[in-house]
């Protein structure tokens, strides 16, 4: 079986067990601030399992591309080396809730793999969970039940709670798992050794492909175990393990999942790929890596220095690295892989084959951008060893951190130059940056406490910003040494962040004593609408008045509805290729980020404003639809977004048919007449092949058109008025540039004046012309100037010279070219000594450098010491 067949055998499997077939997530979570990327097949279920959301399906199935390179799940350093670790790799899962529990799961696990997939049963291993009496656990006995009733007695094998109690994170739901194994050995080496003996062992040819997780409790903050109010299972296997297995590749690199990338890449380096180890881990590196910077550019995380965009980053220059390396491209080519990587799945991810431009040209500027870097920390590295004779941990971190060196990368130059590296004091310096991110970030989450036992929530901002309410439940979190509460009410008017539309601030009022706390922010978690507050009401029952603020609702939705609006015309000005790629919507400014390659010309910007400002013209009427089935939204002809997961039925916004028809859950004017005016006030690069617009509306627009206005009328005063201004305007600057050069002049002339006088200064030391002195000259370039020519006229010159600007004291050394060499002198070394006399610092070249200071008082004394060089 390919491996297309083997991922539609499974689907269509379920399928016939009653379980509907969902599309894969995003790699990229919005909407969960404790996960950057999507790194199991139930992530996008969490709110089902947590109780947060109602169940539509009660049993489900999918394949879902997943990523792990950060946190506790991070297989990126053992990506390529070992077969079967992945960055992004595809999880097949079926999931009840509530529904169907151990025996189901298990009986068809094992009638799929068996049955539909023929695998030798003679090679399959479960394991069930063991039990803890720490935790007050029993054995699963009702898994091992079940089991027995399939396979052997003996391959049914006991597991701790490391390894078959799966937990989602330090709270929440959580339960026995029962994993199943499968060994790829030879007969002879399963002759030799037990299977048994294996499993769980590292053994790269006995394998876990599937997961069997039975989530019956509920983790609280204090580490007890509480029973769910319903049973669900959750299961998940390695689809390139699987292909593999079905296969019987003794890699997953082997697998078709693979080989067209690895032999495109042998190809193109003119090496086979099997005959060198070092050139193998390359091409292995290079396909997976490609696969997990292609996907999580498409659904919407471009690579950046920041948070998810850096791991992208991180991951694309891990892959350059070996690129350049070891398979001796020293140009880009990684982005060469993204056209057979989309080719491999169409019809299966459209977001990669429907983007595949926009990818390409990404995957380029960043391999452009660290082929320069990685240049320049070569060279650096190469400058630090001229000098030392060991690479101390300090700068192979400044390597990694700065120049994005991985530390064997360091390691390799500097066994190449016969060189050692200070591993521990590298480990220590990433440590301490890792402790120094950790608290930065850490937040301490408490359980939540129920106030009413209600579950379902509503939202009715769309309708009202003022409503009747009660408290749910809350919970405390502490971050950065400050507490704060979060708040869920049974119906709220607030708008919870999301689609680029920041979160609704207001006041909650109790109805009953008329205290008020106000409402700081508001976003979502796993679905659930979360209120921020300092302090938590007085009395947490009754009912309270949740008033959202007003006037930055109003100021909000003029710049959201402005928003679909400048996307349409940004596609009529510049064409169909442009995408959103990002969107900030606040009360005081709109930022929306779009896929184009291009600066936007002057008259493009104009088009744009110009076509936006006649649809507020126009006073277009708001169509909301609300409840709208995917599928008849999208066939409507509907603009959706790459990297959003929508549900099966949605909420279709228009701004006149023809126009603006956007997927969007945000908040709008009723009529385009209630933005007032659009002004773009930015257009700018954010990263390779996208463009960041900034502008305002409304009444922030008007507030900047009577700042410019009053600028001008101000400029115009000082100007006596002219009847042309920008021509007045001209003529003074040209006035001041012809002004400028004079002085120029006349400062270079003095600087040659005094050339003359110093020539008369200087003073013979052994061979050495010597000179030390004060100069009064105007600035920094002067006294280069007066230096050079000094240099050019005078053999074996030994020149300091000290000037003060304005109270800024300077120290200029010039040393002949001649001279450094025969007396080993280096300016750049002498001049941060003298600088300490005026408590400042500086450096250059080995025959000029310069520095600064604040101490003038040290200034004769730093020419004075000047002597001590020559003696």
């Amino acid at each position: 079986m390919t491996s297309r067949e083997i991922r539609q055998a499974f689907l269509d499997f379920f399928q016939s067990k009653g379980h509907q077939i969902v599309p894969s997530a995003p790699v990229v979570v919005k909407n969960d601030p404790t996960l950057m990327f999507t790194n199991a097949g139930m992530n996008q279920f969490k709110d089902l399992f947590l109780g947060e959301a109602t169940v539509k399906y009660p049993r489900v199935a999918d394949t879902q591309r997943c990523l792990r390179v950060s946190g506790k799940h991070n297989d990126l350093e053992e990506v390529g080396i070992d077969t079967y670790h992945h960055t992004l790799f595809e999880m097949l899962g079926n999931w009840s809730f509530g529904d169907y529990f151990k025996k189901e799961a298990i009986e068809w696990a094992w009638e799929l793999l068996t049955e539909v997939f023929k695998l030798d049963k003679d090679r399959l291993y479960v394991t069930i969970f063991e039990g803890d009496a720490t935790e007050g656990l029993q054995r699963d006995m009702e898994a091992f039940d079940l089991w027995k009733a399939l396979i052997a007695e003996d391959r049914i094998l006991l597991g701790n709670k490391k390894d078959n109690f799966w937990e989602m994170g330090d709270t929440g739901p959580c339960g026995p798992c029962s994993e199943i194994h499968y060994d790829m050995r030879t007969d002879e080496e399963r002759a030799k050794v037990k299977g048994q003996d294996l499993v769980n062992a590292d053994d790269p040819q006995v394998i876990e492909i599937w997961n069997l997780v039975f989530m019956q409790f509920n983790r609280l903050k204090d580490g007890s175990l509480m029973p769910l109010p319903a049973k669900h299972v959750d299961t998940g296997m390695g689809f390139e393990r699987l292909v593999r297995c079905i296969q019987g590749k003794t890699s997953n690199y082997d697998t078709d999942v693979f080989q067209p990338l690895i032999q495109f890449i042998a190809k193109k380096s003119g090496i086979a790929y099997g005959t060198d180890e070092k050139t193998d881990i390359a091409m292995r590196v290079l396909a997976d890596h490609i696969r997990a910077v292609s996907f999580a550019i498409a659904d919407g995380q471009l690579p950046s220095n920041n948070k998810a965009g850096y791991v992208i980053r991180r991951i694309l220059r891990r892959a350059v690295r070996y690129a350049y390396t070891f398979l001796n491209f020293k140009s880009p080519f990684i982005h060469e892989l993204v056209p057979v990587l989309a080719e491999q799945f169409k019809g299966v991810f459209e977001e990669l084959s429907s983007q595949q431009d926009f990818v390409e040209k990404v995957v380029l500027e960043e391999e452009v951008s660290f082929l320069r870097t990685l240049t320049t920390g070569i060279q650096r590295f190469e400058n630090y060893v001229a000098d030392h004779e060991s690479i101390d941990g300090n700068f192979a971190f400044e390597l990694f951190d700065t120049f994005g060196f991985p530390i064997d990368l360091t390691d390799l130059l500097a066994r190449e130059q016969g060189l050692s590296v200070d591993m521990n004091g590298f480990q220590q310096a990433l440590l301490a940056q890792k402790e120094r991110s950790r608290a930065a970030t850490s937040i301490d989450t408490g359980d939540w406490v129920v106030v009413n036992e209600q579950q379902d929530t509503e939202f009715v901002g769309y309708d009202v910003l003022n409503a009747e309410t009660e408290i749910l439940k809350y919970r405390k979190v502490s971050a950065k040494g400050k507490d704060q509460y979060q708040l869920v009410l049974a119906n709220t008017p607030f708008y919870a962040e999301g689609g680029g539309q920041v979160g609704d601030t207001g006041f909650l009022r109790s109805l009953a004593s008329n205290e008020k706390i106000s409402i700081l922010d508001t976003k979502k978690e796993n679905g659930l609408i979360i209120h921020f507050v300092n302090q938590l009401p007085s009395e947490l029952t009754g009912t309270f008045e949740a008033q959202v603020n007003a006037s930055k609702r109003k100021d909000t939705e003029a710049n959201h509805s402005a928003t679909h609006l400048l996307h349409a015309a940004l596609k009529q000005v510049l064409g169909e290729h442009v995408n959103q790629k990002g969107s900030l919507v606040s009360p005081d400014i709109l930022r929306f980020d779009i896929s184009h390659f291009a600066k936007m010309t002057y008259e493009e910007i104009k088009q744009v404003e110009d076509i936006v400002n006649a649809k507020i013209r126009e006073n277009i009427s708001l169509k909301e639809e609300r409840n709208v089935p995917y599928q008849k939204a999208i066939e409507s002809g509907v603009t959706a977004l790459f990297g959003e997961k929508y549900g099966d039925h949605v909420r279709v916004i228009t701004f006149d048919d023809k126009y603006s028809k956007e997927l969007c859950g945000g908040t709008h004017v009723d009529a385009t007449g209630q933005i007032g005016f659009f002004k773009i006030i930015s257009e700018s690069a954010v990263a390779a092949g996208v463009r960041r617009i900034e502008a305002i509306t409304g009444s922030k627009a008007q507030q900047v058109i009577r700042e410019y206005f009053e600028l001008v009328d101000n400029m115009k005063g000082i100007l006596n008025n002219p009847k042309d201004f920008v021509s007045a305007m001209s003529k003074i600057v040209d006035e001041n540039s012809a002004l400028r050069k004079e002085i120029e002049q006349s400062i270079k002339e003095k600087s040659l004046q005094l050339k003359a006088q110093l020539e008369a200064k200087l003073e013979k030391i052994g061979d050495i012309n010597f000179l030390a002195t004060k100069v009064d000259l105007p600035n920094a370039d002067a006294v280069k100037t007066l230096a050079f020519a000094l240099k050019g006229a005078i053999s074996n010159l030994f020149l300091v010279l000290g000037a003060d600007f304005d109270g800024k004291p300077s120290l200029t050394v010039m040393i002949s070219d001649e001279l450094a060499k025969a007396k080993d002198l280096n300016a750049s070394n002498i001049v941060r000594d003298l600088a300490k006399d005026i408590q400042g610092g500086g450096g250059g070249q080995p025959f000029f450098a310069t520095a600064g200071g604040k101490n003038s008082a040290g200034l004769q004394q730093a020419i004075d010491r000047a002597r001590e060089f020559v003696k």
